[in-house]
C-alpha cells in the first residue's frame, strides 16, 4: 500500500478517536454529576459506559499505532491484523457495558429508588443524545473512510448510547407526567440491545482474523480487469489473504495458449499485477498458467465431452485448466468442489466415470475449493 495512504489512515484513526475521548469524557462528567443529583442509576450508568467509549477509543489508537509498524523479519508482512484484535477488544467492551447495564437495572427493579429529576436534567440528558448522534455518524463515516473495523465498532456503540441516553431521557419525562418510574425496565430493554450489537460486532471481526470468503464485487473486478487481456482465456483459483485493512494479497491461475513464450509470459504477468495493484490495491503474489489447447479440433471435442461428464455432478462447481495430449495420450484438469462432498469420494467418482471413457488416457485431475465467486 502507499506510504501516504497508510500515514493518512493512521492519522484519521487517531484524530477521530482523540474527537471521541474529548466528547465522551465531558459527556461521562456532566451526566455523572446529574444522576448523582438526580439519584438516577440509569443516568449515572451512561456516565460510566461514556468512560468505556474513552477506553474503546484509547485502544483503537494503540491498536492503529501498532498496527502501523513497518514490517520486519518476524512479521514480512506487517501488522496490520492488530487492528482486528483491537477491534474484538472493542467489541468486547460493548458485550462488556451491555451486561453491566443489564445487571444494574435488575437491581434497581428489585431496590427501586425514587428519581429526582429537574428541568436542567432533562436538558443536559437530550444534549447528551444529540452529541452522542452527531458522533456515531462521524466516528461510522471516518471508518468507512479508512476501512477501519475498530473506529466502525466505536461508531455503532455510540449509536446505542445515543439509544440508551434517549430511553433514560423519555422515562424521565413519563415520570414527570405519570409519577411512574419505567427507567428500570428500559434499561433492561436496552441492555439486552446493546449485548446483541456486543456479540455481531464480534462476530463480524472473527470472521476477518480466521479469514472468509473472497468479497464477491472484488473477486469480479480482479478477474475483469485481467479478462482484459485478449490472450488471457480465463481466471481461476483466485485467492487473497488479508493482512489487515486495505492489505490484501493475492494468487490466481490465467489460462493462456499453449503457443505463448515463456518471455511472453512473464511481459503478461507483471502488466496484469500492475494493472490489479493500481485498480484495486491487491497486489498479486503469484500468476499461474494453465494452458489451453490450440492445435486440432480433438482436444476441444475431448474436452467438451469431460465437461459434460464431470458437471453432470451437483457437487462439481466449475471444470477449467483443462489440457489434453493427443499425442501422449495424456489429459489434466481442475474441479471446483462444493462443500457438500468429501474430496477424496469426488476423486473416486471422477477417476471412474473418466476413465470408463478414455481408458487409454493417463489422468490428472486437481480437485479445487470454491473459494471465490
Amino acid at each position: 500500500m502507499n506510504k501516504n495512504i497508510v500515514i493518512n489512515r493512521e492519522k484519521t484513526i487517531i484524530k477521530t478517536s482523540i474527537i471521541g475521548i474529548i466528547t465522551n469524557v465531558i459527556l461521562a462528567a456532566f451526566k455523572a454529576a446529574v444522576g448523582l443529583l438526580a439519584n438516577s442509576i440509569a443516568i449515572v450508568l451512561d456516565a460510566v459506559n461514556n468512560l468505556s467509549d474513552v477506553l474503546s477509543s484509547v485502544v483503537t489508537i494503540i491498536g492503529a499505532k501498532l498496527a502501523g509498524k513497518k514490517p520486519d523479519k518476524k512479521h514480512p508482512l506487517g501488522h496490520g491484523r492488530i487492528e482486528y484484535i483491537s477491534s474484538m477488544f472493542v467489541s468486547g467492551l460493548v458485550f462488556y457495558a451491555g451486561i453491566v447495564a443489564l445487571i444494574e437495572s435488575v437491581k434497581k427493579i428489585i431496590h427501586p429508588q425514587k428519581p429526582e429529576y429537574t428541568a436542567v436534567t432533562l436538558f443536559i440528558i437530550a444534549v447528551a443524545v444529540l452529541a452522542k448522534l452527531v458522533l456515531s455518524a462521524y466516528v461510522c463515516r471516518q471508518g468507512k473512510k479508512v476501512n477501519s473495523g475498530a473506529l466502525t465498532a466505536s461508531g455503532k456503540d455510540a449509536f446505542f448510547d445515543a439509544i440508551l441516553s434517549a430511553s433514560v431521557l423519555l422515562c424521565a419525562i413519563f415520570y414527570l407526567v405519570f409519577g411512574i418510574s419505567l427507567e428500570a425496565y428500559m434499561g433492561v430493554i436496552i441492555s439486552f440491545v446493546i449485548i446483541k450489537a456486543g456479540v455481531e460486532m464480534m462476530g463480524e471481526t472473527f470472521h476477518e482474523i480466521v479469514g472468509q470468503r473472497v468479497d464477491a464485487k472484488l473477486s469480479k473486478k480482479i478477474k475483469q480487469i485481467i479478462n482484459e487481456e485478449p490472450e488471457i482465456r480465463g481466471v481461476y483459483d483466485l485467492m487473497i489473504t488479508n493482512f489487515g485493512p486495505n492489505k490484501n494479497y493475492a494468487s490466481l491461475h490465467i489460462e493462456l495458449p499453449d503457443t505463448m513464450q515463456v518471455d511472453e509470459v512473464d511481459r503478461l504477468t507483471r502488466k496484469i499485477e500492475e494493472k490489479v495493484y493500481h485498480k484495486t490495491g491487491v497486489i498479486l503474489t503469484g500468476v499461474g498458467v494453465y494452458a489451453f489447447n490450440t492445435k486440432g479440433g480433438e482436444a476441444a471435442e475431448i474436452r467438451n465431452h469431460i465437461q459434460k461428464i464431470v458437471l453432470a455432478h451437483d457437487w462439481a462447481l466449475q471444470l477449467h485448466g483443462f489440457y489434453a495430449d493427443i499425442e501422449q495420450k495424456s489429459m489434466r484438469f481442475d474441479v471446483v468442489l462444493s462443500f457438500d462432498i468429501d474430496k477424496e469420494e469426488a476423486l473416486e467418482i471422477l477417476f471412474e466415470e473418466v476413465h470408463k471413457v478414455y481408458p487409454t488416457y493417463k489422468l490428472q485431475i486437481v480437485p479445487d475449493i470454491d473459494i471465490a465467486d
